[in-house]
């Protein structure tokens, strides 16, 4: 981004540099923010948001999770997203929205104040490379996801993210990509900003929500791989069986799947058949190819 680039700013649009906090903060300086991010794409018709409706959802969700209030309703970000989007000219990239409290807090934990929001458009390029074609070396990591009695681990706040970092600064610490956590009872949770699959005798599996974030493109990859006859359940999942898998990958907003090559000491086929039947299926999803999935995107234009 630069700073020429324009951001929605509570019902405004501003220059990218005007769109400043106060260091002391209590978004900042207490990690009391939310956001959501989803991409979008070109289409035969403008620009298409993909699954907006849900992330929105899940936006509402993180608020409501936090005891916060979003000052805008569903409807007006979505317009804020439309406005920002063609104020900054983008096509393919991702839409960041951010709802925190950019009121300063000295020594204050819980605020009245009114919650402040931004959205960015931010295109792909240098900064965001997106559906990156590249396989991944993950590990286990040293740290446990954080337990659902101690935070919501479903609302996708900043804060949580500091348990994302730590994992991820010990997998690059010890060689690898990325860092896989377990949950505190011993079973696979997720990566820092990942969810992860594995298959299993050609069945796809995959943890259930409780103690992970409800991703979108987790959720898009269990109702859409059904179409095209690929089992695949939710359940809990050892780490004896995450060892032992025969393909692994991991989804995320900006790069759909990325097959993992090495787990640990082990060296697995990546992409296996059944990942590579995955990745067929939601790039065709992506391309606006496939007709039975193009419900799952909104026009911005």
């Amino acid at each position: 981004m630069n700073n020429d680039s324009k951001v929605w700013f509570n019902g405004e649009l501003i220059p990218r540099r005007d769109a400043t906090v106060p260091i002391l903060s209590h978004g900042f300086s207490r990690g009391s923010a939310i956001f959501d991010v989803f991409g979008v794409y070109p289409g035969p018709q403008g620009l298409m948001a993909f699954r907006m409706d849900d992330h929105l959802k899940r936006l509402m969700k993180s608020a409501e999770l936090l005891e916060m209030e979003l000052p805008y309703s569903t409807g007006e970000i979505i317009e804020g997203v439309k406005a920002t989007v063609k104020a900054n000219r983008i096509g393919r990239g991702i839409i960041k929205i951010l709802a925190f409290w950019g009121d300063e807090a000295i020594t204050e934990l819980v605020l009245d104040s009114r919650l402040d929001v931004a959205i960015f458009a931010i295109a792909e390029g240098d900064n965001l490379v997106m559906d990156k074609k590249q396989t991944l070396s993950a590990c286990l990591s040293k740290w446990r996801k954080l337990h659902p009695e101690t935070v919501p681990v479903g609302a996708k706040a900043c804060a949580n993210y500091l348990n994302g970092y730590l994992a991820r600064k010990d997998a690059a610490t010890r060689g690898f990509d990325i860092g896989i956590l377990l949950g505190t009872d011993g079973f696979l949770a997720e990566g820092s900003t990942e969810s992860v699959f594995i298959v299993k005798e050609g069945v796809l599996m995959t943890p259930p929500l409780g103690r992970v974030l409800s991703s979108i493109t987790r959720l898009s990859i269990l109702q859409a791989v059904p179409e095209i006859g690929q089992t695949v359940v939710e359940r809990p999942i050892p780490a004896d069986e995450l060892l032992a898998a025969d393909e692994m990958f991991t989804v995320h907003t900006g790069t759909k799947i990325e097959p993992v090559g090495r787990f640990e000491d082990r060296q697995l086929e990546a992409p296996g058949p059944v990942t590579q039947r995955v990745m067929h299926l939601m790039d065709d999803i992506m391309q606006l190819k496939d007709e039975r999935f193009k419900g799952w995107f909104q026009p911005l234009t």
